[in-house]
């Protein structure tokens, strides 16, 4: 297996380490069941630049994407830079916009297609504070009413509107967007809302829900923002499950 620490491309060390954590970041989502075929995104700004990011080669499974392979495109989709692959519009159209004009706390952004996310994005009610991970996210998620594939750019305008203040945004019946200052912080979100969308699932499915109280989501929220400050936002948990998939295969690394 590959080991590869040093660049293997022409870049500065800082996008280099980007490139590491983005592409261990497409393992693990793969280690987790929440890839799509060779669909979906997740996509990092590179650092000390300008309106640049890094996304997926479209064609190529989760568990293909190294850090030398990721590409390197503008906001307007231009690729920067020497690659042999294209990117999938839909993912480009909706990052960039995102990328562009949300600032810092869109530097690193995922969109997924898993079973319980789209599920819940489908119910009427969207996330219910009914569980632990739920209550996480209460008030502090964004919705926007499905007007299919996003691959046109004036849709933007709306993500954007929809989204509000929150790093959160549940595309009805499609699946959720996620975004936070740090690659780190966007997985564990991500982690945390797949959970939540789990239990609701299979809490639904049993029937009425017990509904957490108002009051006590303020108090489970207060509390969480301590607890939080503990692990980095997200650190610590990033880097145990790269240990874990680089014991599977550390290709990604190349």
């Amino acid at each position: 297996m590959a080991t590869q620490l040093k660049p293997t491309i022409e870049c500065t060390p800082e996008e280099w380490q980007a490139r590491l954590d983005l592409a261990a970041c497409y393992r693990i989502f793969d280690h987790m069941g929440w890839s799509e075929s060779i669909y979906n995104h997740i996509s990092v700004k590179v650092p000390g630049e300008e309106d640049t990011f890094l996304i997926n080669p479209f064609g190529l499974l989760y568990d293909e994407v190294t850090a030398s392979n990721l590409v390197k495109i503008d906001v307007e989709g231009n690729k920067v830079g020497p690659s042999q692959y294209m990117v999938n519009k839909a993912g480009f159209t909706q990052h960039a916009y995102f990328h562009k004009h949300l600032g810092a706390r869109a530097h690193a952004i995922c969109h997924v297609h898993t079973t319980a996310t789209m599920a819940v994005c489908s119910h009427e009610d969207g996330l219910i504070p009914t569980n632990f991970y739920a209550c996480n996210f209460q008030d502090q998620i964004g919705y926007h009413d499905f007007e299919g594939v996003t691959v046109r750019e004036e849709e933007g305008e709306r993500l954007v509107e929809n989204l509000g203040n929150h790093t959160i945004l549940m595309l009805r019946n499609h699946g959720p967007v996620v975004m936070d200052k740090t690659i780190q912080g966007m997985f564990v979100k991500m982690w945390a809302l797949q959970r939540a969308c789990e239990i609701q699932v299979a809490t639904v499915g049993m029937g009425k829900p017990k509904v957490v109280p108002q009051e006590v989501i303020d108090v489970h929220q207060r509390d969480l923002s301590v607890m939080q400050g503990q692990g980095g936002a997200g650190m610590f948990d990033f880097e145990a499950w790269k240990r874990r998939v680089s014991k599977i295969d550390d290709s990604w690394r190349s």
